[in-house]
This record gives structure tokens, C-alpha cells and sequence, in this order.
């Protein structure tokens, strides 16, 4: 199968490790032009600041004359229960930089980006964005308020955004990982992974490969026509909830 991915220039934010650098891995053996947003790598790239997002922007054009995708990887977690209670008694709540934090990167981030970069994929009459939201977003899980408000946000994003741009022949479509074994995850408590773990009809937990093989293949040429769509990558799990 040709995928029609060399020479092609793709961004993909959150590129430093786990998923995205799978990904960015992934896009370069196809042989793209492969462009790392993130805030521990050079250049850095704070996506949910429009300036950081437009001098960024601006450098790929010069670097490479155009961008042809936009993979929107870019995320955060910050888990907490909206109110927890002890004895018959609240303990905590989640406080507002913790709803903030997250709402900033994962969903703020994404419209940010997307922004800065479709001019000029309208300007060449081409383009695909890709998003990344979860199974979450599709249907919550618990300590997850922000997280899932965000994920399932996306979902509609590219469900907007593929009614808005598919005219100027720009693809949008999301991909809803299951769980997924990036160091993220992991730091997630081990009775929690055990318990999704085993309600995947599969067995196990995927690897971010998964989920690059995915991202690549809706950016090629073999996806042109799938559009607005979400892209459930979970070995099963959505069944096994």
C-alpha cells in the first residue's frame, strides 16, 4: 500500500516522548518531514499560547514552505475526584488549576494549533489535522472530570471543523486510544490499570505504536475518504465497559 507520505511536512505536538514520539518515529520512516512541538524539547512550544503557536507556525514555513499535517497529540493529566468524601465527610475537591490546567492543554491546545495552521493548508487547498482524544471522551471515567470534558470536547471539534473544512479539501478525524502503556499511563495507580486491563476483551494494554499506525494511516492517501471521523484504538475496551 502507498501511503503517499514522503517529503510531506507533519507537526505533531506533544512530539518529546510516549505517544508522539512513536509517532513522529512512525512518520519519518514513511518518510515525511516530521516537526516536534513541546515544551521539553527545542524549539519550544507552549501550546496553549497563540504567540508560541504563530512564531512556530511561521518557522515551519520558512524551514519548509508549507505544512500538510497537523497531528494535535499534545495532552496532560491531572486527576482528581470532583468531590471527594470520608466518612460521611468532603475531604477535597478538584480546585480550579487543576480543571484549568488541563482544559488549557488538551482542549484550548487544540484550537490554538488548529488555528495557527489551516490558513495555510486553506492557502494550498490541502491538509489533514488530526486530533487526539480517548475512550474517556467517549464515555467518562471516574477522577477524570477535566480530562474527559476535554477528550470528549475534541471529538466535537473535529466534527465541526470536518463540516467547516472539508470544502478547502482538508481532512479532520480523531483517534479515541484505549490504554495505552506511555509513561503517562502508567504513573496511574496499579489497581486502576489491573481493572481496565481486564474488562479489555484482548487482555492487554496497547502499545503507542498502536496509535502512530493509526495516526498514519488516516494521514495518508489510503484514508482520503474518511472524514470527521472518530478512530477507536482500545483493543476492545469500549465493548468491555
Amino acid at each position: 500500500m502507498n501511503l503517499n507520505l514522503t517529503g510531506k511536512v507533519v507537526i505533531i505536538t506533544g512530539g518529546a516522548a510516549g505517544i508522539g514520539r512513536a509517532t513522529a518515529e512512525r512518520f519519518e520512516a514513511e518518510g515525511a518531514k516530521v516537526v516536534v512541538w513541546d515544551v521539553v524539547s527545542e524549539p519550544r512550544v507552549d501550546v496553549t499560547s497563540r504567540e508560541s503557536v504563530e512564531r512556530a507556525v511561521e518557522s515551519v514555513l520558512a524551514a519548509h514552505g508549507r505544512i500538510d499535517v497537523l497531528v494535535n497529540n499534545a495532552g496532560i493529566l491531572r486527576d482528581a475526584q470532583l468531590v471527594k468524601v470520608k466518612d460521611g465527610e468532603v475531604v477535597s475537591t478538584m480546585d480550579d488549576a487543576t480543571f484549568d490546567a488541563v482544559i488549557n492543554v488538551n482542549l484550548k491546545g487544540v484550537f490554538v494549533c488548529t488555528r495557527a495552521v489551516v490558513p495555510h493548508m486553506i492557502k494550498a487547498g490541502s491538509g489533514v489535522v488530526l486530533n487526539a482524544s480517548s475512550i474517556v471522551g467517549l464515555y467518562g471515567n471516574f477522577g477524570q472530570t477535566n480530562y474527559a470534558a476535554t477528550k470528549a470536547g475534541v471529538i466535537n471539534l473535529t466534527k465541526t471543523w470536518a463540516r467547516e473544512l472539508g470544502r478547502y479539501g482538508i481532512r479532520v478525524n480523531c483517534v479515541a486510544p484505549g490504554f495505552i502503556a506511555t509513561e503517562m499511563v502508567k504513573a496511574m495507580p496499579q489497581k486502576v490499570l489491573e481493572s481496565m486491563a481486564g474488562k479489555t476483551p484482548l487482555g492487554t494494554m496497547g502499545d503507542p505504536v498502536d496509535i502512530a499506525n493509526a495516526y498514519v494511516w488516516l494521514a495518508s492517501d489510503a484514508a482520503r475518504f474518511v472524514h470527521g471521523a472518530v478512530l477507536s484504538v482500545d483493543g476492545g475496551l469500549v465493548m468491555g465497559t
